[in-house]
Formats: structure tokens, C-alpha cells, sequence
């Protein structure tokens, strides 16, 4: 059965016919492939055809998909059971090595998503400090409960929607925003009633966009100085852009963290941890609720736990080296055909925008030649490489993209600037 016939069912089971809004393609237009498989760099879909894939499900696969190693670890824990609801070993050896490359979080708590892993870090934060509001940032996206849903990015930003309907009032008074980089605008609004600043320390949902040099530890100093909690949402970035994640990275360290993607080697887990007088606010150790059916699945412990200790330091850093050599290449293009472009990675995180320079915030993301992100990223799909159909999402990397494919896909984006223009 096609990629048509397929999504012709799910239009009529699913709104949009997709379980996530971004993959419907609004962002790009056309009709959405059905994946039947992946393995290593790639994924083919329903119709036969491969792709060079650097969705990588939105960046969890950093060994890239099927791999041997997780696939190995899924099958043992599978024939001992799929869940129990009590506690067992891999839960605790997962957080033991997330705890050893992240010393930070003295204490965590593993949950299913990264919207409950934020969302339970936001309930957190305002349980230790007695206060209410929140402060984020103009396109950074921190799952869809209700408090994100202010100016948010990834599949908001892809569909223009600025807040979304369902939101009560009352409680979206509560988020304030501020323009990423932009330390003035947080100085003049944070005060004694904050309970925490959220940020993607890179943001990479809305589109990939760096830190200037003192924004992050602009933030540790704002928070600090007015009682409230920083919060790092490492969903994306975590073991992303460095083994050690962002205080490795930039030396800042957060109150609390929140983790996602890398830790579940594909499989639905997150988690939020930090200081270990405020992790201890969470019951059953505390009175701040929360609780899941399903939080250290085994199956998800599994695959993390073998994932997390395949990604070796050495490992991540050939990964990103991987990285620069194909953003290079792609600025290398670009400057030959004449085409207005910036790319930017840190570790094996990546980016780039149809413009002259690297966006600093949202805004000036909103500014990049869409148009032409749209025909180039078609035009690449066409010939056999996947970019995230929309200009507002990261990029990542794999152990399993090699030399040859970093050469294919520096071919095809070569070959779509000159065909297009």
C-alpha cells in the first residue's frame, strides 16, 4: 500500500491524519511519506524509496535506527515482561550513569514524555518557592501543557499559532516571555513573584539558534538574584551537544533539568532531576504530587541504559566531528552558489536558516528565506535525503551516518541550490 492510501486511512482516524502535527508537512507543504522501516542513517519508506534521515525521530536515535546494541537490550528485557509498576535494577542503573555524566542532578525522576518531564519540573519549581509564574522564551517549545503554550515553538511555530486555543486566560497570565539572547527584557521582568526561568539552553525548536555568550550565565544571575529556580530543558540538547550536556558545554548549572529523547534510545522516557533539596519536595518524599503508570518502563530503562553507555565520549565526539564537516560543506555550497545561508551544530546537533547571518532569536528565525527552504528541502527528499519538513526544528546526526553519506547529502544540497536558485 502507498504513502497515499495510507494517509488517506488516517485522515479519516486522526486529526490531520497525524498523531503530531508536524508531521503533516504544513511547514513544507505536499503530501507526508509512511516510513515501513529504518536501519543505520536511513529509513525507507511504504513505497520503496530511502532516505538519508536527519530527523532521526526527532533526535533520540543517536546510534542511529535499529541499532544492534538497543535492539539486543530490548529483546532480553522483553522475555522478563514488558511492565510491572514497581520498581526494578534498570531504572536505578539508568540514572546512575545519567547521574555520573551529569553530576548536577543529584536526584531524578524518570517519566514518559519530555511535555511531563517540563511540566512536572514547572509544578516543582513553584512547590519550592511558593510562587506562581514562569518565565520562557519566544519560540522555545517545552511540550504542550498548558503553561508552554504562550509563543511557542516547533509544531506551534511551524503552524503559525501564536498561543492556542484551550488555554485558560488566567493561567497563560501567568507565562511571561521574553526574546531568546535578549538578558534586558528578562532584567525587566523578573521580580519576587517568579518561580523559574525555562529555557533551551540551544534552541532547537525553532530552528537551531545559540546563546550568546553571557545570555545563559545572564540568566543563572538573574535567577539568583531574584529567588527563583533556572530551569535547562535538555529534551533536546541532552547528550546532544556535549556527553555532559549544557553545563558541560557552557559551565552553567541549572536548578533543575529536564531530559528526554537520548535517554530512551527511541523508547517514550524522559526525566526531570536537580538539586537534591528540591528533588526531595517530590512525593512520595515529599507533598508536591506526581506519578505515572508506566515512568521506568523497563523495556524504555532498556534501551536508554544500552544507548547511554554505547555513547562513549570518543564516540560522540567522532559523531560530531561528522557534524562540522557537513555543516561546513553545506556553508561551503552555499557561498558558491551566491545562496544567503547560515549552519551552525554544537556536539551532534545541527541547523540552518536561509540567511545571512545566525538568527539570535525567533524573530530574526522568522526572517529566513522559508520559500526556499521549502523547494530545497523537496528537492532533497526527492533525492533521497530527509530534513525535518520545516524551517523551525533542529537537525541531529547519528554513529551511523559515515563519510558516504555525509558526501551524498553535501551532493544533493549542492545540486538543489543550483537547481533552484
Amino acid at each position: 500500500m502507498s504513502s497515499t492510501e495510507v494517509m488517506k486511512r488516517a485522515r479519516s482516524i486522526f486529526p490531520g491524519g497525524v498523531n503530531s502535527p508536524v508531521r503533516a508537512f504544513r511547514g513544507v507543504g505536499g503530501e507526508p511519506f509512511v516510513v515501513a522501516r529504518g536501519e543505520g542513517a536511513r529509513i525507507w519508506d511504504v513505497d520503496g524509496r530511502s532516505y538519508i534521515d536527519y530527523v532521526l525521530s526527532w533526535g533520540p536515535l543517536v546510534l542511529g535506527h535499529a541499532a544492534p546494541v538497543v535492539l539486543d537490550a530490548l529483546a532480553e528485557a522483553m522475555a522478563k515482561g514488558t511492565s510491572f509498576g514497581i520498581p526494578t535494577e534498570l531504572e536505578v542503573q539508568l540514572a546512575e550513569v545519567i547521574r555520573e555524566r551529569m553530576p548536577h542532578l543529584e536526584m531524578l525522576r524518570f517519566v514518559s514524555s519530555g511535555t511531563e518531564a517540563t511540566m512536572s519540573a514547572i509544578r516543582l519549581a513553584r512547590a519550592a518557592t511558593g510562587r506562581e509564574r514562569i518565565l520562557k522564551f519566544d519560540g522555545c517549545y517545552h511540550g504542550h501543557a498548558d503553561s508552554f503554550l504562550v509563543n511557542a515553538g516547533s509544531g506551534v511555530a511551524t503552524l503559525g499559532l501564536p498561543n492556542s486555543p484551550g488555554v485558560p486566560r488566567e493561567l497563560a497570565a501567568l507565562t511571561l516571555t521574553a526574546p531568546f539572547n535578549d538578558l534586558a527584557a528578562v532584567d525587566a521582568l523578573a521580580d519576587e513573584s517568579l518561580a523559574a526561568i525555562i529555557v533551551e539552553p540551544i534552541v532547537g525548536n525553532s530552528g537551531y539558534i545559540e546563546p550568546l555568550a553571557d545570555f545563559l550565565p545572564g540568566l543563572r544571575r538573574v535567577a539568583d538574584r531574584v529567588g527563583a529556580l533556572l530551569i535547562f530543558d535538555e529534551v533536546m540538547t541532552g547528550f546532544r551537544i556535549a556527553p555532559g550536556g549544557a553545563r558541560e558545554r557552557f559551565g552553567v548549572t541549572a536548578d533543575l533539568t529536564t531530559l528526554g529523547k537520548v535517554i530512551g534510545g527511541g523508547l517514550p522516557v524522559a526525566a526531570f532531576g536537580g538539586r537534591r533539596n528540591v528533588m526531595e519536595l517530590v512525593a512520595p518524599a515529599g507533598p508536591m504530587y506526581q506519578a505515572g503508570t508506566l515512568s521506568g518502563n523497563p523495556l524504555a530503562m532498556a534501551a536508554g541504559l544500552a544507548t547511554l553507555r554505547a555513547l562513549t565520549p570518543a564516540l560522540h565526539d567522532r559523531i560530531a566531528r561528522r557534524t562540522t564537516t557537513l555543516v561546513d560543506g553545506m556553508r561551503a555550497a552555499a557561498k558558491r552558489r551566491g545562496v544567503p545561508f547560515f549552519a551552525g551544530s554544537a556536539g551532534t546537533m545541527w541547523g540552518f536558516f536561509f540567511r545571512d547571518a545566525a538568527p539570535r532569536s525567533f524573530a530574526e528565525a522568522k526572517q529566513a528565506d522559508g520559500e526556499r527552504f521549502k523547494k530545497v528541502f523537496h528537492y532533497a527528499r526527492e533525492h533521497g535525503v530527509y530534513f525535518a519538513p520545516s524551517p523551525f526544528e533542529a537537525a541531529f546526526l547519528s554513529a551511523a551516518h559515515g563519510d558516504d553519506e555525509i558526501a551524498q547529502t553535501l551532493a544533493v544540497f549542492d545540486a538543489a541550490l543550483g537547481a533552484l536558485g
